[in-house]
C-alpha cells in the first residue's frame, strides 16, 4: 500500500488564514470528485471560517471525560473506517487528551498516512521543535505543543500562509480573530508588531531553507552541474592574509544587493598540511564574515582553482569573489595564478570578481628583522645551491666528453653564484663563489687535480671570476636591503598615517590604540602608566593583553611619554630601529587619554549646565504653578476672616474645599520637585521587595475623581520586585496624566498581565494621543505637551514616574492606544521564586 502525502499550511502566528486556506483547498478537490473529509477542524468562532465547513463532510467526533470534563478529540478509528482519499486535520502540534491512542496529534496523521490517506494540516512556526528557545526569547512564551522539524519537513508540500504584521493587526482589531474582550490584551503582548516580524522572518527563512533542500535534493537526483542562480551565493577565496577581511566585506555588500544573498568564505589548505595562512588572521576572518551573516569553510585540495571552482557549483553559487595578485610581475612566468585560471575556468553561469586590495600586512606590523628578510626557505635553498650546485656541476662536468672548455666552466659555475645571490643573498653567494673557484683549479685547471695554476691567463679568469661573483652577490645583496629599508620606511609612515588621521577623526578609545601597539610590535601586553610626581607610584591608565607591567621597570620596552608618564610593553626586546614608531604610538596614545578625561570634564559640565537649566525652568514654573493655588488659599482664607460678609453654610463648605484642593495642588507639586531633585542628585534609594500589584495599585488611586477608573489587576498574578512607595508614586503619576488628558465619559483603563519573566503594568486612555516623535519628550523635566492648560502642573509627573520606575529596576514607555489614545507601559521584574509563564493556550492557534 502506498503512503499518503502529507501537505502543510505553515504560519507565523495565528490568525494568519492557514485553517481558512485549508479549507478552501478542501472546497476546491471536492469540486474535482475528490473524497475529502473534515477528521479535524477547529473554527474558534470565527465566522468566516466556520462558513468554510458548509458542504464538507465531518467525520465526528470522539468525547473523552478527563478530571470530570468532556472534552473532544480526532476518532482516528472512525476516520481510518471512512477511508477517505484526503483528511483534513486541523493544527498539527496538538496534544491528545490523556486515554487517546496517540499523545500527540502528528502521531496520529503519521497512522492516516501509512494507511494510504492524504493528509492536509496547518502548523505555526512557534510549534517548531528546533525553534523553541527563540521563539521564547521572542515572545516571552514557551511553547509546550511542538512537533518535531522532521516531521514538517518530510511533509510532501509546504505551503507558506503569509500576511504582514499591519494587516493581521488589523484583523484583529477588527475582532475577525478574537473577541472584542480579548483584542486589546492580545495586541499589547503576543501580537506586538515586533514579535509578529520576529515570526514572519523566522518562517519565511524557514521555508527558503526547505526550498533550498528541495532544489539541492532535485539537482542531485537529476545530476544537474550547472549552476541555478535561484538566489545570489557569493564564494569568496580566502589566503590567510589581511586582504581577506576586505574581501569578506565587498562581499557582503555584493550580497545586500539582492534579496536573500548568502556569503560563504572558503579555506583552501593543501592536504600535506603546509601552508601560508595565519591561523590568527583566519579566526578573525571567521568571526567577521559570522558576523555578516555567512558561513566559513574550509576545504583541503592540491589544485587550488579546481577546489574552488568544484566547492563553488557544489553550493550552487553564482559569484566569487578574490583578490588580486600579490605576485610580481616576473613571477607570472610560473603560471598565471589562482585569480586568472578559476576566471577562465568559471564558464558562463559563474562570475568572478577581482578585489584590488591594499598589501598585506597593511598597518598591521613592521617588516621582519633584516637577517630574516629573504625568508628560512629562500635563505636554504640559496646554501643548497651555493655549497651543492658547485660539487654536482663539477661531477657533470667532469664526466662530459669531450670538454667543453675553462671559459664555459667558469661561465656555468658563476650562474651557480648568481643563483645562490638571488635565492639566498650575499653569504650563500660567497661560498658558492670560494666553492667554485676552488673546484675550478682542482679539476678544470691545468695542471688538474693540484692548486697550481701554470698559464697566467687561468689565474686572472679565476681572479675575475671571484670578483664577478662577489660583485654580484654584493649588488643582490645592497638590492634586499633597499627593498627591506623601503618596505620598512612604508610601514612606518602607514603607521604615523594612521595615527595622524585617527587624531582628525576624533577616535577617544585609549584601550584600541593599545591594542594596535600590541598588534603592531607583536607583544603579549601594553600598558599606559603615569604617576602623579618623580615619587609617587605608578599607576595604570590603560592596558590591553594578560599581566600588565605595573612600572617601567618590568617592562621589556618602556617609552617615556613626558616626565611623568610612560608605555610599557612586555614580550619581546624592540630593536631601537623601531622605537621611533613607537614613540609616535606613546604621544597618541597621552594624547587619547588627554582627550578623555578632557571629554569626561565636558559631561561632568554639561550636567552642572543642565542642573541649572533645570533650576531655570523651575524657577520659571514655579512663579506660577506654586503661586497660583497659594493665591487660591490666601483669597479663601481672607474670605473666611472677613467680618464685612456673613457667609452661609454652602459657601464656608465651599471655600474650605477650595483651600483643600489648592493645598492638595500645592503638595502635589511640591512632591514632584523633591522627587525630581532627588532623582538629579542620585539620593533615591528604593527598598526592594515582593509586593502583589493589587495591594499597590488601589492605593495610588486616592486623588483621582471617582468612576474616572477602571482597574483589571488577576489576583492570579506573580509578585515583583519594586519598592512599594516608588511604585505607587508611579501609578499615581501615570493615572493622573491620564485622566487629565482622557475624556469624562471614557475611563482610564488601568490592566495588568504576565509575560515571561516580567509583569507589564498598563494605564489606557482614550485621549488625542501622542505621536511617535514626542512619546520620548513627554518623559523630559519640565514638559507639557499640546495645549495643557497653565496651571495644569510643571511638567514632572511622567519625568518622576520614568526616573522611579528606572531606579526599581523596570522600563516605563509610551504606546499607542488601539483605537485612538495613549497607553503607558510599565514593565516590573518577577520575583524568581514565583515567576510564572502565561499558558500558552489562551491564544487559540490556527
Amino acid at each position: 500500500m502506498a503512503r499518503g502525502k502529507l501537505r502543510i499550511y505553515l504560519g507565523a502566528a495565528p490568525g494568519v488564514g492557514k485553517t481558512y486556506a485549508m479549507l478552501s483547498e478542501a472546497h476546491r478537490r471536492v469540486e474535482r470528485g475528490t473524497d475529502c473529509v473534515v477528521a479535524f477542524v477547529e473554527h474558534h468562532n470565527r465566522p468566516r471560517t466556520e462558513v468554510m465547513l458548509r458542504g464538507l463532510e465531518e467525520i465526528p467526533r470522539k468525547e473523552l471525560e478527563y478530571r470530570g470534563s468532556i472534552f473532544t478529540e480526532m476518532d482516528i478509528d472512525a476516520v481510518l473506517a471512512r477511508r477517505p482519499q484526503v483528511a483534513l486535520v486541523d493544527e498539527l502540534p496538538h496534544t491528545n487528551i490523556p486515554g487517546s491512542r496517540n499523545a500527540k496529534r502528528w502521531q496520529d496523521v503519521e497512522e492516516l498516512l501509512a494507511a494510504g490517506i492524504d493528509v492536509v494540516s496547518t502548523v505555526n512556526i512557534q510549534h517548531l521543535e528546533s525553534l523553541g528557545d527563540v521563539v521564547e526569547s521572542i515572545t516571552g512564551i514557551r511553547q509546550q505543543e511542538t512537533v518535531p522539524d522532521e516531521v514538517v519537513r518530510r511533509a510532501d508540500q509546504i505551503e507558506l500562509v503569509d500576511m504582514s504584521p499591519q494587516a493581521l493587526r488589523r484583523r484583529m482589531a477588527h475582532g475577525n480573530i478574537y473577541k472584542s474582550d480579548k483584542v486589546d490584551a492580545a495586541l499589547s503582548n503576543y501580537f506586538r508588531p515586533g514579535n509578529l516580524t520576529a515570526l514572519r522572518e523566522l518562517a519565511l527563512l524557514w521555508v527558503a531553507d526547505r526550498a533550498d533542500e528541495y532544489l539541492n535534493e532535485y539537482r542531485s537526483e537529476h545530476r544537474v552541474s550547472k549552476i541555478w542562480g535561484s538566489r545570489e551565493r557569493i564564494v569568496v577565496g580566502l589566503t590567510g592574509g589581511p586582504e581577506g577581511r576586505t574581501l569578506i566585506r565587498r562581499a557582503a555588500r555584493l550580497a545586500e544587493k539582492g534579496a536573500g544573498g548568502e556569503v560563504l568564505a572558503v579555506y583552501i589548505s593543501r592536504s600535506d598540511g603546509l601552508t601560508s595562512g595565519s591561523p590568527k588572521e583566519l579566526a578573525v576572518q571567521r568571526t567577521l564574515v559570522e558576523d555578516l551573516g555567512g558561513t566559513f569553510h574550509h576545504v583541503v585540495g592540491d589544485d587550488i582553482p579546481a577546489s574552488l571552482l568544484d566547492f563553488a557549483r557544489g553550493v550552487n553559487a553564482t559569484q566569487i569573489v578574490l583578490g588580486v595578485s600579490r605576485r610580481k610581475p616576473w613571477q607570472y612566468v610560473f603560471g598565471p595564478g589562482v585569480g586568472a585560471t578559476v576566471a577562465r575556468e568559471s564558464g558562463p553561469d559563474l562570475d568572478v570578481h577581482l578585489i584590488t586590495h591594499a598589501e598585506a600586512g597593511k598597518g598591521r606590523g613592521l617588516p621582519v628583522p633584516r637577517t630574516a628578510r629573504l625568508g628560512r626557505v629562500r635563505i636554504i635553498w640559496g646554501w643548497l645551491v651555493g655549497v651543492l650546485g658547485p660539487a654536482l656541476l663539477t661531477f657533470l662536468l667532469t664526466g662530459l666528453s669531450p670538454e667543453v672548455g675553462l671559459a664555459n666552466d667558469m661561465l656555468l659555475f658563476l650562474a651557480l653564484t648568481v643563483a645562490a645571490a638571488l635565492l639566498g643573498g650575499l653569504v650563500p653567494s660567497l661560498a658558492s663563489a670560494v666553492a667554485g673557484s676552488l673546484l675550478l683549479n682542482w679539476f678544470f685547471t691545468p695542471p688538474v687535480h693540484t692548486l697550481t695554476i701554470a698559464d697566467p691567463k687561468n689565474i686572472v679568469a679565476i681572479v675575475i671570476f671571484v670578483g664577478v661573483a662577489v660583485s654580484v652577490a654584493s649588488v643582490v645583496d645592497l638590492a634586499a636591503r633597499r627593498t627591506h629599508q623601503a618596505a620598512r620606511l612604508r610601514a612606518e609612515s602607514e603607521i604615523l598615517s594612521f595615527l595622524a588621521g585617527s587624531v582628525l577623526r576624533g577616535e577617544t578609545s585609549l584601550e584600541a590604540l593599545l591594542e594596535r601597539v600590541r598588534e603592531t610590535f607583536g607583544m603579549e601586553s601594553v600598558a599606559l602608566l603615569e604617576r602623579e610626581s618623580d615619587v609617587a607610584p605608578w599607576t595604570c591608565a590603560g592596558s590591553v593583553g594578560p599581566r600588565p607591567s605595573q612600572c617601567p621597570e618590568d617592562a621589556d620596552v618602556d617609552m617615556p611619554v613626558g616626565d611623568h608618564m610612560a608605555l610599557a610593553l612586555t614580550g619581546r626586546v624592540l630593536p631601537a630601529e623601531d622605537r621611533r614608531v613607537l614613540a609616535a604610538f606613546a604621544a597618541q596614545a597621552a594624547v587619547v587619554l588627554d582627550r578623555r578625561r578632557l571629554q569626561e570634564e565636558a559631561d561632568q559640565a554639561r550636567t552642572l549646565a543642565e542642573g541649572n537649566r533645570i533650576r531655570t525652568a523651575l524657577l520659571a514654573a514655579v512663579s506660577h504653578d506654586l503661586r497660583t493655588p497659594l493665591a487660591g488659599i490666601k483669597a479663601s482664607v481672607s474670605s473666611l476672616r472677613s467680618d464685612d460678609v456673613e457667609w452661609s453654610e454652602q459657601d464656608r463648605a465651599e471655600l474650605l474645599e477650595a483651600i483643600e484642593e489648592g493645598a492638595d495642588r500645592l503638595d502635589h507639586v511640591v512632591g514632584n520637585l523633591l522627587d525630581m531633585s532627588r532623582l538629579q542628585t542620585g539620593t533615591v534609594a528604593p527598598i526592594i521587595r515582593e509586593i502583589d500589584l493589587d495591594e499597590v495599585v488601589p492605593m495610588a488611586l486616592g486623588g483621582v475623581p471617582e468612576n474616572s477608573v477602571e482597574l483589571d489587576i488577576p489576583e492570579t498574578l506573580p509578585m515583583v520586585l519594586v519598592d512599594k512607595g516608588l511604585l505607587e508614586r508611579v501609578v499615581a503619576n501615570l493615572v493622573e496624566n491620564a485622566v487629565k488628558y482622557s475624556p469624562q465619559d471614557e475611563p482610564v483603563l488601568v490592566s495588568a498581565s504576565a509575560l515571561g519573566n516580567r509583569v507589564e503594568l498598563r494605564v489606557v486612555d482614550r485621549g488625542p494621543g501622542v505621536p511617535d516623535e514626542g512619546k520620548d519628550r513627554i518623559f523630559e523635566p519640565f514638559q507639557r505637551y499640546g495645549d495643557a492648560p497653565r496651571g495644569a502642573g510643571v511638567g514632572l509627573g511622567l519625568a518622576v514616574a520614568r526616573g522611579f520606575t528606572d531606579a526599581v529596576g523596570g522600563t516605563l514607555n509610551a504606546e499607542d492606544t488601539p483605537g485612538g489614545g495613549l497607553t503607558m507601559v510599565v514593565s516590573l521584574r518577577v520575583a524568581e521564586e514565583r515567576a510564572v509563564r502565561p499558558v500558552p493556550s489562551t491564544i487559540a492557534m490556527t
